[in-house]
Formats: C-alpha cells, sequence, structure tokens
C-alpha cells in the first residue's frame, strides 16, 4: 500500500512578514528536513536585500548614493535589473528607490489630521526616480545617481522570497506546496486529494472572510490592499500607498489582486495597479500576457481583467 500523503505546514516570521509553508508529503520529518531548507534560503536572501542591517548589500548601495558604485551578488543585480523593468511597464508607479521618502512626510498613525502640503510633498519625492539607478552589467554594480537616494525591496522581495523558496522546494523532490508570504503566495501542484489548491481572495471588510475563491496551480497570488493601513482625514479614507510622483497617497481602491505564474511579478505588479487607478490599471494588466488582476473600490465593486473567472 501507497503510503498517504498528508499537508504538512510550518510558519515562522521572516523579512518582517509571517512565511507560512505548506508541503505535501508522506512522511512528517521529511518534510521538515524541507522546511529547514526553505527557512534558512529566505533568511539569506532577507539578509541581502534587509534595510534594518547597515551590513546588507541594499544599505551598501545605499550608504554610497551619490558618491560610487557599490559590487553586490549577481543575484542582487539582477533583482534590481528585474525591478526597473517593471518600473519602466508601470511607468514609474513601482519603484525601488521610493527608499528616499522621509518617514515624517507619512506616519501612518493617529496623530495625522491633514495632508501635507502638496508642495512640500513634491519635493520630497523628487529623489524617487529608478532612471537614476546605474547598473554596469561588466562588473556588477549599482550607483544611485543622486545623494540622499534610498532603494529598498519592500514592493517585490517577499514575492521574489517566496519565489526562491519554491524553486528549492521543487530541486528538493517536494512535488507540490505553497509558500505564502503575508498572503503574497505560490503555488505548485496539487492538493493531497489531487484537486487544485483553492485560494480565498480576502474581502476588505472583513479581513478573514474571502467573498471569492479562485482554483490554482502553479500560479502566484498577491494582494495589495489599504484596509489594513490606512488614515482618515475629513472622513475621506487615504491608504498607506503613496504616489511616487506626487508624494500623496492613493484613493479609491480597497484591494488588488494580481495573479501570475511568478510571485516576485505578482508583488511587484499589485502596488502600481492601486498608483495607477482601475482604469489604466486594468488596461496595463490585459496587455501582459499571464497576468490577472481584481480590483475591488471604495464601494465594494469588484473589477476584473478579461480573463478572469471567478467562482
Amino acid at each position: 500500500m501507497e503510503p498517504r500523503l498528508k499537508a504538512y505546514k510550518t510558519a515562522e516570521k521572516l523579512m518582517g512578514n509571517r512565511f507560512e509553508i505548506t508541503v505535501i508529503a508522506s512522511n512528517e520529518r521529511w518534510a521538515q528536513a524541507k522546511f529547514d531548507l526553505a527557512i534558512t534560503e529566505i533568511k539569506r536572501i532577507e539578509k541581502l536585500l534587509t534595510t534594518f542591517d547597515e551590513h546588507s548589500q541594499t544599505n551598501q548601495i545605499n550608504a554610497q548614493a551619490g558618491i560610487s558604485a557599490v559590487k553586490v551578488d549577481r543575484e542582487v543585480f539582477d533583482l534590481i535589473q528585474r525591478s526597473l523593468r517593471i518600473s519602466a511597464i508601470t511607468d514609474g508607479a513601482f519603484d525601488i528607490t521610493y527608499g528616499s521618502i522621509d518617514k515624517k512626510l507619512w506616519n501612518f498613525d493617529q496623530t495625522m489630521k491633514a495632508l501635507p502640503d502638496a508642495d512640500i510633498a513634491k519635493s520630497m519625492v523628487r529623489l524617487i526616480n529608478y532612471k537614476n539607478v546605474l547598473l554596469n552589467d561588466a562588473d556588477n554594480s549599482v550607483k544611485l545617481k543622486e545623494k540622499g537616494m534610498r532603494i529598498g525591496f519592500g514592493g517585490i522581495g517577499k514575492g521574489y522570497a517566496a519565489e526562491m523558496a519554491k524553486a528549492l522546494l521543487i530541486r528538493e523532490g517536494v512535488e507540490s506546496g505553497i509558500v505564502n508570504a503575508s498572503g503574497d503566495l505560490t503555488t505548485w501542484g496539487t492538493q493531497e486529494n489531487g484537486k487544485p489548491w483553492t485560494i480565498g481572495i480576502a474581502d476588505p471588510n472583513h479581513k478573514n472572510v474571502p467573498f471569492s475563491y479562485l482554483n490554482v496551480t502553479n500560479m502566484a497570488v498577491a494582494t495589495s490592499g489599504n484596509y489594513e493601513k490606512f488614515i482618515k482625514i475629513n472622513g475621506q479614507k487615504y491608504s498607506h500607498t503613496i504616489n511616487p510622483k506626487t508624494g500623496l497617497p492613493v484613493t479609491g481602491i480597497k484591494s488588488v489582486t494580481i495573479i501570475s505564474p511568478n510571485a516576485e511579478i505578482a508583488d511587484a505588479m499589485a502596488t502600481p495597479v492601486t498608483i495607477m487607478g482601475i482604469k489604466a490599471g486594468l488596461n496595463m494588466i490585459n496587455q501582459i500576457n499571464h497576468l490577472g488582476c481584481i480590483i475591488i473600490d471604495d464601494n465594494n465593486k469588484i473589477y476584473t481583467t478579461k480573463n478572469i473567472n471567478l467562482q
């Protein structure tokens, strides 16, 4: 008789997020050994990308902004290069140089009673410009052109780590699983009963109640929602997502869910759609092969790209 397949799970706080890993296996000890490898891999990536450790490669680049180029691992170089491509596709709505926004401009706590002055906001985002990230392919070096510029991987790092953990688990013989980085998740294979994975799309008003389901396999899903962090000023909700062109927060959209074969792309595309708005966002996603998008606006109206069938 063949050993019974079961879903084994583990969860750990990594990269400032709760990572939950599921593998389908017939043996708990075997599953545990695979979990350990995946967690070690995510910690390795965190060390490269974090801005909380002055020795990380990200912070070495930031420390030399406006001064000199910094040699980095090819992996970091490639991630930056892919990030710049996404910036070009989204016309700068996705931009890893958002790190230069001063926290004084936006602190999403309840003390904020008014929007910052539009001119001040605009002057503070002047350093956000992906075109000022200079890459040298010959020696894997990265230079930020202007003093005060900072990069950060908050919009793509989780998805990248999930994708790398998945690739490692597949190499290790895990035929089915999920890596879920606080709602940005990537799936492969099937459930233990052979059926596809079922992903709930969160209802922005009731965080733990899905409003619909998607059946997926070998797909990644990422959601960016302002129902987690927002402030109210004069009765209007402002999300924690800042438009890098204006320095002001976006309004009108509660959540954006991206479906893609790759978690890194899903993660990176969710925020720009929020910034671009419903019409421009859907229009962009509709033009990119293998990407789907679900948007919920402030009035709970649902918009989807052409290729989405909600259950």
